[in-house]
């Protein structure tokens, strides 16, 4: 008897999101093709900030945002910048941001936030050691630094995060001292998340996997894919060139997404969050993740020196970055480190888009009224730390299997 036919899966995009899902598709014994016309790992992907950031339960759209929304979009290089361009486009974005913070939906969407962050290292963990990559995670924990707010406040945080589960420690200005010296002695306390993890090189984290992948016979087309269609249970997609035919499909195209999915009926209300970074030749001593919490930016050590990230612009995919908004992370990093020698000078800037969504979940399931197709996409700030888990769950989905998580909060149809 002839061997049965592997089933044909097409996952478009080749950020994180799409490589996890293309490794474990081709794990489980599925032929798959990932497609994305800019390469390997080439937006976020890339240039994030490296952070597992498995603490980050909390959705941003938080009632205690509204009192500090004025005064950051009048500060034209604060931590969130509108395009006044732009506004009109995002005016619904915003207000479906608003509605999120109501109080039942905002605890609603952070159990759905922390079933998936709670199961994230463990799901790299699985993944990595499958190829012996283990040493791509390091395990050092990351800082949240406090310089001017008051002790009671950080109280209530780290009791907000004690109450989830989060592994968290609170540290005075000494203990902080003793973990990373050369950070700033305005620095009063520290929240320490023991529990997660960075890469030292991102895009190089996404290679790794993405090495496997083909190794494994996975197949990897630089192709831009404009269409996707379902005609029975066949599905083509391509562009004006060129098509490809497959058995199931996996949109996993972050802020591209929405296009693809628009002409199967499905409604998203997908915007983009472009994050920026500086590149530093030095890592300054820092050996862990360090954010300011007053600040609104992150410092992550690389091999190739000191990453510094932040920023929310609303601007759309297609204007070009903003420069400005990328060297305004400077004089925050340098009120950060006591010692900033050699001078911060950025050995490149980077610009990416974060695909995001209103209530800061990410969409993960089976289209509701198309067999076989299937999202991943909307991680916003947390695409490197979902991947692994967005991909297990997309696998159970192909497979016919139950999922280790429920995915009823992250279904199309909540729109």
């Amino acid at each position: 008897m002839a061997a049965q036919k592997k089933q044909q899966i097409a996952v478009v995009g080749a950020g994180i999101i799409g490589i996890c899902c293309a490794l474990n598709l081709q794990r489980a014994g599925f032929a798959v093709t990932l497609y994305d016309d800019k390469g390997l790992a080439q937006g976020c992907s890339k240039g994030n900030a490296g952070h597992f950031a498995t603490e980050q339960v909390f959705p941003l759209a938080h009632s205690s945002l509204l009192k500090k929304l004025p005064g950051m979009l009048f500060n034209p290089l604060g931590p969130l910048r509108i395009d006044w361009r732009y506004l009109i486009q995002a005016l619904p974005w915003f207000w479906l941001f608003t509605k999120n913070m109501r109080n039942k939906i905002y605890k609603t969407n952070t159990l759905a936030l922390k079933a998936l962050n709670e199961s994230a290292i463990i799901a790299y963990d699985n993944l990595l050691n499958e190829f012996n990559l283990g040493h791509l995670l390091t395990k050092k924990g990351s800082l949240l630094t406090f310089e001017v707010t008051p002790l009671n406040q950080i109280n209530t945080i780290y009791n907000n995060f004690l109450d989830q589960g989060i592994a968290v420690e609170l540290l005075s200005a000494e203990e902080v001292k003793v973990l990373e010296p050369n950070l700033s002695e305005k620095i009063t306390y520290a929240l320490l998340f023991k529990d997660v993890a960075h890469s030292v090189d991102p895009h190089l984290f996404c290679l790794n996997l993405a090495a496997q992948f083909s190794a494994l016979g996975g197949n990897f087309c630089q192709q831009k894919i404009t269409s996707v269609k379902q005609t029975g249970k066949i599905f083509t997609l391509g562009n004006n060139e060129q098509t490809f035919t497959a058995d199931k499909v996996v949109i996993a195209a972050g802020a591209w997404s929405k296009p693809l999915i628009v002409p199967f009926g499905y409604k998203v209300p997908l915007d983009t969050e472009r994050g920026y970074h500086c590149m530093l030749a030095s890592n300054y001593g820092l050996t862990r993740p360090v954010a300011s919490a007053e600040r609104s930016f992150i410092m992550t050590p690389m091999s190739q020196g000191l990453r510094i990230a932040g920023t929310v612009e609303f601007a759309g995919t297609e204007r070009e970055m903003n420069n400005k908004r990328a060297l305004a992370l400077l004089p925050n990093a340098k009120a950060m480190l006591k010692n900033a020698a050699p001078p911060l000078q950025p050995s490149s800037i980077w610009m990416g888009c974060r695909p995001s969504l209103p209530d800061s979940l990410p969409v993960i399931g089976e289209a509701p009224y198309h067999p076989n197709l299937f999202f991943a996409f909307g991680h916003q700030h947390l695409g490197l730390t979902q991947g692994a888990i967005t991909s297990e769950l997309i696998t159970s989905l192909c497979l016919k299997r139950p999922t280790k998580i429920d995915l009823k909060p992250y279904c199309i149809s909540r729109f």
